[in-house]
């Protein structure tokens, strides 16, 4: 007895253990489709990449010391330190800049949080945390709403087959590895579950990020993964407003905070250097900054980072300039809508430089990005095998071209597609 025990038990451990073999080798090459007849799903599953600012973000305190005494020196639990519109007031704002700030280190090439500042991305997977910036969902905070709104009404569902993958916009994906890697994850399950392949559906800094992920996969598991990337209102080749940024802050035409408080923080962001204008795209000789002792172009920034006071911006720059100055094709399928017909910096000149008020001399863009920058997925037609669509959205702001229905309607189109 005890002998045919042992028998079928040696017996199911070999069963057991060919059935998960049979499991792995079938995971690792299986087509995604649940039968040769049709898919599990009937909709194509999306994943959104938000921009810069385009995700909440979230803090917990434990600092030594704080820059003044009605700011938090502890907290027991996390808060919502973007967008939190109660810490962008006057005094209160120097508490947000000292812990949503960045310390870039020279030697080690990477930016960290203020001692006693832990940051965290909420919603992973999710969609809240970039459809309203502001958790009250206050209008003002208003994101990717209409377009998942749009999505759910046709039968998507928010965290299964519509997902959101938020990360630290404050920092350039060399600095964001763990990010991607579970970003491919939620792309394989997705795709998997659904039996299909995903789309991609990114805005502003976003769709740079999503490019620098694609050109980091073989091109095997982009065929299998993805369905289409479709892109709105990208700055693939930077944009000139980040010079004016850095030089003497940008509060947004918001008055009760000074561009120059704000500046110490914008300065230290990285994603915000890497999206300065590119130098293989933009004209050697188109003059971004013009000041009473120099003009700066694209060649000249090791210079600009030093005339503003700067020049851990210049290192920042050496570090992510190259990472998707290139411009490679992304070789998936692509939809590339952008704006058009909105005043849009190109020139900034300076009286007083760099703390003063500039001029402004607009060119055409979306208010943001400038045209020349939004259409480089031309530079891909006929550099790739997969199509590759341009869509202009005239008279579309940056933002607002997510909340356009002609917006929404043509991404449903697209997703519909046999």
């Amino acid at each position: 007895m005890e002998m045919v025990s042992s028998h079928n038990l040696l017996l199911k451990v070999l069963q057991l253990f060919v059935l998960l073999a049979g499991l792995t080798s079938y995971t690792e090459g299986r087509s995604l489709k649940c039968s040769s007849a049709k898919p599990c799903s009937d909709r194509t599953p999306v994943i959104i990449i938000p921009g810069d600012l385009g995700n909440q973000l979230e803090a917990k305190l434990d600092k030594p010391s704080v820059v003044h005494y009605i700011c938090y020196k502890k907290t027991n639990e996390y808060f919502t330190l973007w967008l939190n519109l109660e810490l962008l007031v006057p005094v209160a704002i120097d508490c947000w800049i000292d812990n949503i700030r960045l310390i870039y280190n020279c030697t080690t090439r990477t930016s960290e949080a203020p001692v006693g500042v832990e940051i965290r991305v909420p919603g992973f997977g999710k969609t809240d945390t970039l459809e309203y910036l502001d958790p009250s969902k206050r209008g003002v905070g208003m994101y990717f709403f209409a377009i998942v709104q749009g999505l759910v009404n046709d039968g998507y569902v928010r965290g299964d087959d519509i997902r959101g993958a938020p990360y630290d916009w404050r920092k350039a994906p060399n600095e964001n590895k763990a990010y991607f890697l579970a970003l491919q994850q939620m792309i394989e399950e997705m795709a998997h579950k659904a039996g299909r392949p995903v789309a991609l559906i990114a805005h502003s800094m976003g769709n740079v990020y999503t490019l620098y992920f694609l050109n980091q996969q073989p091109q095997a598991w982009k065929d299998k993964y993805i369905e289409t990337f479709i892109s709105l209102g990208p700055p693939w080749a930077g944009v000139a407003k980040t010079l004016r940024v850095v030089a003497s802050g940008d509060n947004n035409q918001i008055p009760v905070i000074s561009s120059l408080k704000i500046r110490q923080q914008q300065r230290t962001a990285v994603s915000t250097i890497w999206l300065f204008p590119n130098a293989n795209t933009w004209p050697a000789d188109q003059v971004l900054i013009q000041a009473p002792t120099a003009n700066y172009t694209v060649q000249d920034y090791q210079r600009f980072f030093q005339d503003v006071g700067f020049p851990d911006g210049w290192e920042m720059r050496k570090d992510t300039e190259p990472l998707v100055s290139a411009l490679e094709p992304p070789r998936v399928s692509m939809h590339c809508l952008y704006g058009s017909g909105v005043p849009t910096p190109e020139l900034y000149r300076y009286t007083t430089f760099p703390d003063g008020e500039p001029a402004v001399t607009y060119g055409d863009g979306d208010g943001t990005v400038n045209l020349r920058s939004a259409t480089q997925c031309k530079r891909w037609v006929g550099k790739q095998t997969q199509p590759v669509k341009l869509v202009e959205l005239p008279e579309n702001e940056h933002v607002n071209m997510l909340l356009n229905q002609t917006t929404v309607a043509y991404i449903k189109a697209v997703l519909n597609q046999p």
